[in-house]
């Protein structure tokens, strides 16, 4: 990071992207469905301790199976992932390690050890301990594989909305100033709980889809029954949590990535009052012309709805992408200054910074850095575009993770009053829709990181680093050859684990 204005090619930036947003999406394949299916195996071995059943126990044993498999491939693609900061962004571990590591760390020490541990005993220690203490383990693996999530999430919501740090020109790195600003900030806590509580909703998509399969098969109907009351009780409650954190979430966003918010809405032009778009005919493989247009063409909105998700306030101002490039007064009376005048003071502060890591260490120097470094990211930009993430991508991605969310809460409720009113074993449609919830949870998943990630763009870290300043200054031979082994390696794994998972789910539980 010695080197302010990097020259690196743009291939490198594309494939250390690409790389990184594929080991990501893989490892995000495998992550929901074990923090989902943790719950799903504690209520089940909870129904063996309270009940004493046999019944139970197998049914617990079966569904820990498929939670083993995930879980194994999940730590496979989570450590890689990790290993590519030093890799490919040394640039962004350089400038951040000291507060991006933290968590990192904590996550390998404390929460990757205690799921270790407790693991083994889950899947080893039925013969060797106690139904208390095994029951313990088994609630003790899901809790530390959601601490491994909390950390992992303060990390990234840190990148999201960077706080409690500050920069030492001397060392050249952002430094700590508060860990309970950085852990507990709002933004964290909102995406924790928000994706933990969708990971919920994942696993219990799972459980009614694969109880449906058996369903239609007519095989372990009893079981696929009462499977299927556990998997819709925690799908119904954590959808409905689901769609209230998901309105924090949104709220953090409006706050601290105004740009993101008026990418997933295709809000070319804010105001007050604003709407929040149903849908809208935007063309998903081109960006619209946002600074020409005033609005998405055929676009059926709820009027004031995105005025109060945005600001609590059903008249409140909302930037869109124009307002933003422009600049615009907040409802407080803030005036967030125009892209021309963050751009001249983040070049304001790199000067200062070079001049200052040159010898000469004045006041002057100092002082302008630390006016402007609020801005320092937006001294490598050099134009409107490059801060306006890809707008297709977010609206449509946002709309498919807020429908399928809306159509899981449907779903889940019909499936228990059949459940508890009619017979489940019968309607064979509702089976098929039940099965169909396996692929649909995995596009809604993968739909929300989609939108948490690329509306984040051209930002590593929000106003601070773009993605471009932050990649190692490697060949990008190597990268692309990289990319296309972990393609291949990733790919194989993936269909090994579909393999291993559908062999368990034919054989079935050993009741």
């Amino acid at each position: 990071m010695e080197n302010l204005l990097l020259a690196i090619d743009p291939d490198v930036v594309n494939w250390s992207r690409a790389q990184f947003a594929l080991t990501a999406i893989y490892h995000w394949l495998f992550v929901p469905l074990t923090l989902g299916l943790a719950v799903i195996m504690g209520i089940m071995e909870t129904c063996y301790y309270r009940t004493g059943k046999e019944f139970w126990k197998k049914t617990a044993q079966f569904w820990q199976k498929l939670f083993g498999i995930n879980f194994a491939m999940g730590v496979a693609t989570g450590i890689i992932l990790e290993f590519q900061f030093g890799t490919n962004w040394s640039n962004y571990s350089w400038f951040v390690g000291d507060i991006f590591g933290a968590p990192l760390a904590i996550e390998g020490i404390l929460a990757f050890f205690m799921e270790s541990t407790f693991v083994a005993v889950m899947f080893f220690g039925w013969k060797k301990v106690s139904k208390g203490f095994h029951l313990a383990s088994t609630w003790l693996t899901g809790l530390g594989a959601t601490i491994s999530a909390w950390w992992i999430l303060v990390a990234n919501a840190w990148m999201q909305y960077p706080i409690g740090c500050e920069f030492n020109p001397d060392t050249m790195r952002n430094e700590m100033t508060s860990f309970v600003d950085v852990a507990l900030s709002p933004m964290a806590v909102n995406k924790f709980f928000h994706t933990v509580t969708s990971s919920w909703v994942l696993g219990a998509t799972f459980c009614v889809g694969v109880c449906c399969w058996y369903l239609l098969k007519k095989r372990h109907v009893e079981f696929a029954k009462k499977s299927l009351k556990v998997g819709a009780v925690v799908g119904l409650f954590a959808s409905l949590l689901a769609a209230f954190t998901g309105d924090e979430s949104a709220y953090q966003v409006a706050q601290h990535q105004p740009m993101k918010l008026a990418a997933m809405e295709a809000l070319y032009e804010g105001g007050k009052d604003q709407s929040l778009t149903g849908i809208a005919l935007v063309n998903p493989f081109e960006q619209p012309d946002y600074m020409n247009e005033k609005e998405p063409s055929m676009r059926i909105a709820v009027p004031n709805a995105l005025s109060f998700l945005a600001t609590r306030d059903l008249h409140g101002f909302v930037p869109g992408v124009k307002d933003i490039i422009n600049g615009y007064t907040k409802d407080d009376g803030t005036v967030e200054p125009p892209l021309t005048e963050k751009i001249e003071r983040g070049k304001a502060a790199i000067a200062a910074l070079k001049a200052y890591r040159g010898g000469e260490k004045t006041a002057e120097n100092e002082n302008t850095l630390k006016e402007n470094m609020k801005y320092f990211g937006y001294g490598y930009i050099k134009n409107a575009e490059q801060t306006v993430p890809f707008i297709p991508i977010n609206f449509w991605t946002f709309r498919i993770m807020v429908g399928l969310g809306c159509l899981f809460i449907l779903v889940f409720a019909v499936i228990l009053f059949f459940l508890y009113k009619k017979d489940i074993a019968q309607p064979r449609w509702l089976q098929q829709i039940g099965l169909s919830l396996i692929p649909l949870g995995y596009i809604a998943s993968v739909s929300g990181w989609l939108v948490a990630e690329f509306g984040r763009q051209p930002w590593t870290i929000q106003d601070m680093l773009p993605t471009w300043a932050a990649v190692s200054d490697v060949a990008s031979n190597g990268v692309a050859l990289t990319f296309f082994l972990f393609l291949f390696l990733f790919t194989a794994m993936l269909a090994v684990e579909i393999s291993i998972m559908c062999k368990q789910i034919k054989k079935g539980p050993t009741l």
